[in-house]
């Protein structure tokens, strides 16, 4: 059969499919790919902490950074190399901690042999800046690759450097980046284009909330690495299966938190946040406590806190969205140590970390009744509605995913929608697919006709919705006009055309 969307998945150092073992795995709409490394003993490796980027200058107004993307070979897996793709080399890329109404300016620099295009996730972002697929940075030294979509490109094309401009006009929150290049943001995010940004505000500053070394994230990625310690994802050639084999996405059998396998992270016997981003492809987590009494208390969801802390005894975190959590390691002796499990999967994906409560310390924080001044919004009479139903596709012309039937066009807008208006959503589903949409959080009003789940709660701009189900959210856009996406984060569904533009008017 020839493949209608594009010829492979993969950029360099990309595998074969002979001999990856692609299984299937529970609780996933997903393919397993397994390592040809042993795999590395777990909870040997000290939690890293990505760097905060620093500003190379500010003025009354905006912070200027400058990021470079680049290759770069770190040891992942002890004692191989692993060349990644990196916003300054790294995995994952620079922290950017930055404030609500502050701008943040930042030159991307293309020094790798692909194209490619960052969007801010979460980021409430002018269309110029806002990473439309198609908005090429082409490489600096002149080596194009693929342009994405039949060799057109259809968009901002700019070669060497790009300025992109956050205005940062949000509530305190954690959003992250990464890359959004057509037909290619599975493979590149893969290999490590991604990083945290962090927007804070004067209401979350009056917290007593742990901060400092006791603010913590956990970036999790699942990977598998070839015998030499590359990554190992799939490419793809023409011939008859190959593309149902892994269309469903790639999950990989090494778990990563902050670029680590199973790392280890001591503690005091105090409160910790933890802001958890499922930086997977298509991996995902219930995330739990092995041992003890402690909750995982739920503050913030994608688009910052909520009004009030939710306990749980398990989170269910599908790719792409972020859930602000605080753990109380008090409750534990000195000595102890705690894993953080993977309830969706068991062996070595169904762990993900490990607590080692080192000391006992003073702790002044907590975690206050009342959050925030969020409040769940009442949804308006006789408001706009809308359906999306995202389904696999099997037609004479494409085979894929398709939203409302139709694989993703960058020409064709689905909808025009105008600012300062609410509108309901409706998110129609076949299998798993966690559902982003760009430019405006939404609230999940009902799931099957019923109120939000128990992981749908605050402001939110990725959803998971679970198999034959109906997710309602009330969404409004406000202040940028132009073409935005809503799109399944199953990155290999979006590279396969699971994505749809729309234009806000």
């Amino acid at each position: 059969m020839k493949l209608s969307r594009r010829g492979f998945l993969g950029v360099t150092g990309a595998a074969a499919l002979a001999g990856c073992g692609l299984d299937p795995s529970p609780g996933q709409t997903a393919e397993l790919l397994r390592s040809a490394t042993p795999l590395p003993e777990a909870f040997k490796v000290p939690l890293p902490i990505p760097p905060t980027k620093r500003p190379i200058r500010s003025d009354a107004k905006a912070d200027h950074f400058r990021v470079v993307q680049r290759k770069a070979s770190l040891e992942i897996l002890p004692g191989l190399k692993t060349e990644v793709l990196g916003y300054d080399g790294l995995l994952p890329g620079p922290t950017f901690d930055t404030r609500s109404g502050r701008t943040t300016i930042i030159e991307q620099v293309n020094e790798l042999d692909v194209p490619t295009v960052v969007h801010l996730h979460g980021g409430h972002t002018p269309a110029a800046s806002d990473g439309w697929p198609l908005d090429l940075l082409m490489p600096a030294g002149g080596h194009h690759g693929h342009t994405g979509h039949h060799g057109m490109t259809g968009g901002d094309v700019q070669t060497g450097s790009r300025m992109y401009t956050y205005p940062n006009t949000q509530r305190a929150a954690t959003l992250w980046y990464h890359d959004h290049r057509m037909d290619y943001t599975a493979p590149q995010v893969y290999r490590g284009l991604f990083g945290l940004h962090l927007i804070r505000d004067e209401e979350e500053d009056r917290l007593p909330l742990p901060h400092g070394d006791r603010e913590v994230p956990l970036v999790i990625a699942d990977r598998a690495f070839a015998e030499d310690g590359s990554f190992r994802y799939p490419a793809r050639t023409d011939g008859p299966g190959v593309e149902s084999q892994y269309m469903e996405g790639v999950i990989g059998d090494v778990i990563l938190v902050n670029g680590a396998p199973w790392p280890v992270l001591e503690v005091d016997a105090a409160r910790y946040r933890f802001r958890v981003l499922n930086a997977s492809n298509a991996r995902r987590y219930e995330l739990a406590l092995d041992r003890g009494s402690a909750k995982l208390v739920q503050i913030g969801s994608d688009g910052g806190l909520l009004g009030a802390p939710i306990e749980h005894e398990s989170l269910v975190v599908a790719p792409a969205e972020r859930f602000d959590i605080v753990v109380d390691f008090s409750q534990y002796e000195v000595g102890s140590e705690i894993t953080l499990l993977n309830k969706l999967d068991s062996g070595r994906t169904g762990e993900v970390l490990r607590f080692k409560v080192a000391r006992r310390a003073k702790d002044d924080s907590t975690v206050p009744a009342r959050l925030s001044a969020y409040a769940a919004v009442v949804e308006p009479a006789g408001v706009v509605r809308r359906q999306w139903r995202f389904r696999r596709g099997n037609t004479g012309t494409h085979q894929g995913w398709t939203i409302n039937g139709k694989p993703f066009d960058p020409q064709t807008m689905q909808a025009m929608v105008k600012l300062d208006q609410y509108e309901v959503w409706s998110f129609v589903t076949d299998v798993h697919h966690p559902v982003h949409v760009h430019l405006a959080p939404f609230q999940v009003l009902r799931r099957r006709g019923k109120g939000p789940g128990a992981y749908d709660h605050g402001w939110k701009d990725t959803v998971d919705v679970r198999p034959a189900e109906v997710v309602e959210v009330l969404v409004k856009f406000s202040a940028h006009k132009g073409k935005y996406l809503i799109h399944c984060h199953n990155l290999e569904h979006e590279d396969m055309a699971m994505m749809a533009g729309f234009e806000t008017v």
